[in-house]
């Protein structure tokens, strides 16, 4: 989830291994500051980032099974944070810039960064889109779903399946000596032979001690961003997002919500996962 398109362009999030990096504030995990750079984890980093993404599998797998017409957005959220801090994580959107919840939800035409509330009664036919994460011993694991509720419709059905094949597509590009571009080319090359467009305003990332990190992992084909040659052990949040319609998209008045600008549905699948030698390992995969 990439609140904040500048993020990737502040300071860099590489920081020491102290006590104090996992530390966390009265609202959230602490933001790291340090030098810029693109971190490869070490075997002790990856395995702590194993467990954080392990815990954000669980979660979200069973709001998969859980969300129903009737429900509302702020039940999947109270389930999520309950879940997460029972297994002894951190919920890492609470509070990160003043996002006041555990999960984003975002249904039908939002794309982003939807805000759960127990105004948002949950459909049958609606396209839920959920993204969070977990703060574990100082690392971050992230991943989002999209659940079709209830009896969807064959446009929102497809939409998602779309989506999720996009990111696998995206996934099989990934080992050391490719490249982000060899990522994006697949998923655009999928995403458009099926009609769809590729929403360019906000992109993948790197993940570990900070949720944001260098590189932005973009899904569309561009000399705008960073081209940067895959290496064992960077750890990377690779998330697609597929509008039906035009891949524009606007904020609205909360200052978090991004819907399309036409009104049309959006879908939105994402992992948590580490560069490997000839592939990659997908630390959030829910089938365990």
């Amino acid at each position: 989830m990439n609140i904040f398109a500048d993020l990737l362009a502040g300071p860099s999030t590489k920081a020491s291994t102290t006590k104090a990096a996992s530390a966390t504030t009265s609202t959230g995990p602490r933001i790291q500051k340090g030098r810029r750079g693109v971190e490869i984890k070490s075997a002790r980093e990856i395995q702590v980032m194993r467990q954080a993404s392990r815990i954000v599998a669980t979660v979200l797998r069973e709001i998969m099974e859980m969300a129903a017409p009737g429900m509302t957005t702020a039940d999947l959220d109270r389930h999520a944070e309950e879940r997460i801090r029972a297994m002894g994580a951190t919920p890492s959107f609470k509070g990160y810039h003043g996002f006041p919840a555990s999960i984003c939800a975002s249904i039908n035409n939002q794309v982003v960064h939807g805000i759960p509330s127990a105004k948002q009664v949950i459909k049958a036919g609606d396209l839920v889109k959920i993204d969070t994460g977990a703060y574990f011993e100082g690392y971050h694991g992230d991943s989002c779903v999209s659940i079709c509720v209830g009896e969807c419709s064959e446009d929102a059905t497809r939409l998602s399946r779309v989506a999720q094949e996009s990111l696998i597509r995206g996934l099989a590009q990934i080992k050391a000596g490719n490249t982000l571009l060899d990522i994006a080319g697949a998923v655009q090359d999928h995403v458009e032979a099926h009609g769809y467009s590729v929403v360019e305003d906000y992109t993948g990332h790197g993940v570990g001690r900070n949720l944001h990190e260098e590189p932005s992992v973009f899904n569309f084909r561009t000399n705008d961003l960073p081209n940067l040659k895959l290496r064992a052990g960077m750890t990377l949040a690779v998330e697609p997002i597929l509008n039906a319609g035009s891949k524009e998209c606007r904020t609205l008045r909360d200052r978090w919500t991004v819907v399309t600008v036409d009104g049309s549905l959006s879908a939105q699948w994402e992992h948590t996962i580490v560069v490997g030698s000839d592939g990659c390992e997908i630390l959030t995969d829910r089938d365990f």
